[in-house]
């Protein structure tokens, strides 16, 4: 073989590396990319559901609060817990306001449960409905997220992309988690 053709050669293999790596490296970055927007994505669709729900509370509140003035305590929890999610910045941050002001509306559905006329009432139920409505598709749009948190999660920590991730600065992202308050039913006693 003459040296022009092993030259050929050499340079055609150092080519193929290349362009091997650079596939490697930039299929495993854009991939990266994608996940990580998805994931920004289904958490802009869990804040839509938590905005809708933040939203209805000041109704839902000024409702009760005719039927239920004694139950002062409650009310200004679940103002309180609302005012937390407005002021959280971090995805952390809203998760741990969002699971605080879930318990504080389970407290609230408990003490609805004392009042049979707050029940009947045609506004209420209205609120009640579209709060239940929101709560599901809140717990929809974290599953969602969850599912896009767990498959950016595994991909940024599985070998040989591990290496690519930690090299461009992919971090873990946060799931959502329920508060440990969550796993106990709420007490209804009359």
């Amino acid at each position: 073989m003459s040296a022009g053709k092993k030259v050929i050669i050499g340079v055609a293999v150092i080519a193929v590396l290349v362009i091997a790596l650079y596939s490697f490296f930039a299929g495993n970055y854009n991939r990266f990319v994608k996940m990580d927007v998805a994931i920004k994505a289904a958490w802009s669709q869990v804040e839509n559901q938590l905005q809708r729900r933040y939203d209805l509370i000041p109704n839902l509140v000024e409702t009760v609060k005719g039927y239920a003035k004694q139950e002062k305590d409650v009310l200004v929890e679940v103002t309180n817990a609302r005012s937390k999610v407005g002021g959280a910045g971090t995805v952390p941050d809203k998760i741990a306001a969002n699971n605080e002001l879930s318990g504080a509306l389970s407290r609230l559905m408990v003490v609805v449960e004392r009042y049979p006329d707050l029940k009947s009432n045609q506004n209420f139920m209205k609120l009640q409905d579209e709060l239940a409505g929101t709560e599901n598709r809140i717990a929809v749009e974290r599953m969602r997220y969850n599912d896009a948190v767990k498959i950016y999660n595994q991909a940024i920590r599985t070998f040989p992309a591990n290496f690519i991730a930690g090299m461009f600065g992919f971090r873990e992202a946060a799931f959502f988690e329920a508060p440990k308050e969550a796993k106990a039913a709420p007490q209804v006693k009359f």
